[in-house]
Order: structure tokens, then sequence, then C-alpha cells
């Protein structure tokens, strides 16, 4: 919105003329969004508890009178509020990049969001229904592949045809079929490896602001025609925009983090870890760059992973000597550490560093090309 009323007022002050600079925009959609988020997370979390939105151990009954505090859920729906708010304000609203990405953010979310009412506020323990929460969100996979192919970003590079990490030469290029699978597997995959995460406070918010603020500078990178050429990217006009995107979910996190940390005051259930997931798919997607989501969201995919393993390993064993084995003491992975003495500060820092690292090692990517 700033971008649209104040970008066009260079003329009168050359003050103005920083609206045009996605870098400023970027800093100020950050910034909006950890202020809001810093000031809305105390009334908020105040209401949610005096409404009942707790979080609360299946089986168990809400803890009152002298009992231990609980904690405030749904606080996702904050994450997502926030980062919507900041980033009309401050992005370009025309631009197609910017308004898939939180499309499927928002739909994501209120999947989450449905999740969550139906387990906290109408206390059904199953909340939504697992068939209705898949069609969800293959359904949202198949509605992004169709809108690249048919309606997407006008880029100059073929809407089927993504990078390879390491190599500026070769390309992976999908017929139609293939690519909308690609895609919904990709966006899926992103957003229930996001959810898995979200285990112990602090966990997966930190990670996810790790990870959208590494694609918010690959965003940067694509969207410019000098660096893209540089580095042996595709070059994608509008693709910056995104920055201001990542920089909104960046900045919310982090102050979400505030009163996620250990000891939480709020969760984010399933509203923000389904809503973070979707964007950081989508975001992949947008910018054709969804094989460094292996890097950068090194931790994610090993969570998604153990969960994975674990149970194959556990049903081939019951196949085959009539009782299921483990290959972890528990997934996903992060509860392995746990039953393995780890505090859970220390879960959560250190796979905090190991995300920065993972970032890292997808940032070496652009230069071992």
């Amino acid at each position: 919105m700033l971008y649209h009323l104040l970008g066009r007022l260079e003329d009168l002050h050359i003050l103005f003329n920083l609206f045009n600079y996605i870098t400023v925009r970027a800093a100020g959609a950050m910034g909006t969004s950890l202020l809001l988020l810093l000031l809305l997370g105390r009334p908020v979390i105040a209401w949610l508890k005096r409404r009942g939105i707790v979080d609360v151990p299946a089986g168990e009954a809400v803890p009152t009178g002298d009992a231990a505090e609980p904690k405030a859920n749904m606080g996702g729906a904050v994450i997502v509020s926030v980062t919507v708010f900041a980033t009309l304000l401050w992005a370009e609203l025309a631009n197609a990049y910017t308004l898939s990405a939180l499309a499927v953010m928002l739909w994501m979310g209120a999947l989450g969001f449905l999740d969550d009412y139906l387990k906290v506020v109408k206390r059904n323990r199953k909340g939504l229904a697992e068939r209705y929460k898949w069609a969800g969100s293959l359904a949202v996979g198949v509605a992004l592949g169709l809108f690249l192919v048919m309606a997407g970003p006008d880029s100059g590079v073929g809407p089927t045809t993504t990078n390879l990490p390491l190599f500026d030469e070769w390309q992976l290029v999908f017929t139609l079929p293939a690519f909308l699978i690609w895609v919904t597997i990709v966006l899926n995959g992103a957003t229930h490896a996001v959810n898995m995460t979200d285990g112990l406070d602090g966990l997966a918010p930190g990670l996810a602001a790790i990870a959208t603020g590494a694609f918010g500078v690959f965003a940067y990178v694509i969207g410019r025609v000098d660096t893209s050429a540089y580095l042996g990217l595709f070059y994608l006009p509008g693709s910056g925009e995104l920055t201001v995107f990542a920089a909104a979910i960046t900045g919310a996190c982090l102050g979400f983090l505030w009163y996620n940390a250990q000891p939480a005051s709020v969760i984010m259930g399933d509203t923000g870890s389904l809503a973070l997931g979707g964007a950081l798919g989508a975001m992949a997607l947008l910018l054709k760059a969804e094989l460094l989501l292996l890097f950068v969201g090194g931790v994610f995919a090993a969570e998604a992973a153990s969960v994975i393993v674990q149970r194959r390993y556990f049903r081939y064993t019951r196949r085959r000597y009539g009782e299921g084995r483990r290959v972890l003491r528990c997934a996903p992975i992060h509860h392995h550490f746990q039953m393995a003495g780890w505090k859970n500060e220390q879960v959560v820092v250190r796979f905090w560093i190991v995300g920065v690292l993972c970032a890292m090692v997808g940032f070496a990517t652009l230069k071992i090309r």
C-alpha cells in the first residue's frame, strides 16, 4: 500500500523514493510485523485464556484455580494476521508472486484454524477429519500448479521448469500432469514438515524465521537481473516482492518467540504451523527453487523423514518378526533427543543452530554452480 501511495511522490521529495526500494520495504515489513506482534501478544494471550482456548493434552481437563497455568492455543492466528497486514502495507499489491503466496498461506492457515477450533473450542479430540484436511491441502496444491501454468507470473521461463541446485546449465522440466503432482508434493511436504516440527516451545517459529529469511534473500537475488545472471539462476521479474512477504513472516515469527520461548505462554497450533509451512512451500515453488528446501529447510526435512522412517520400519518389523521395532526412541526426531536426556531448551537451541547451518549451506549452493 505504501509503495503505491508514497512511492509515486518521489517528485515532491527524495525521501519518498525510498518506498520504491525492496530492501527498505522489506525492513519496514519485518519491523512492522515484529512490533505489532510484541504489542498484540499479551492482550491476545489474555483473551484466549479467558475464553478457555488453551492447550490441553488429550484426555486431561483444563487446569483451574491453583493448577499450573495453561498455554494459550491458536496463537498462529496472530502470526498470520500480522504477516498479512505487514505484507499488504509494504508490498506491491498488484504483484502476482506476493498475492499467490498470501493466498496459499491463508488457505493453509484456515485449514489449521478449523482443526484447532474443533479440538480446542469444541473439545473434539480428533479435530478436522484427516480426509478433509488432506483434501484441502491437496486441493490448494493442484490449484497453485494450475495457476502457475495457466495464469502465473510472466517470467520468460517455462512454467513447468525448475532450477537445480549446484548446476547452472541443467534444469528439471516437467510434463503438465507431473508438474501438478510435483507442486502438490512440495507444498504438502513443506506444510506437514513444519507441522511435525512444532512440538517444543520455540522450535518451529525459530526455524521458520531462519528458513523464510533465507528464502527472502533468494527472492531478492532472483528478482534482480544482474545477481541472477551472475549466480546462474533464473531471472524472475517481480519475484523480488517475495522478499517483503518473507521479511513480514520472519518478523512475525521473531515477535511470536517472545511469548513462545520456554516456558511458553502461548503456542501457535496447527493454525500457525500449517500457514508457515504453506508459505515456505509456496515461496520455493514460485521462485522455482523447490530443491533448495532440502538445504535451507534441512531440519524440517529431517523431522519429516524421521517420522516416515520410524513408521515404515515399525510396520516392516511387525510384519517380518511379529513385533514392531523402532529406529529412534521416539519420532519426530526432536522427541528422540528429549528421551536421550537433552533438556527442551538444549533441543530447541541446537536445532536452531543446525537450521542456521542449513541456511548457510543453501547460500553456498548459489556459488557452487
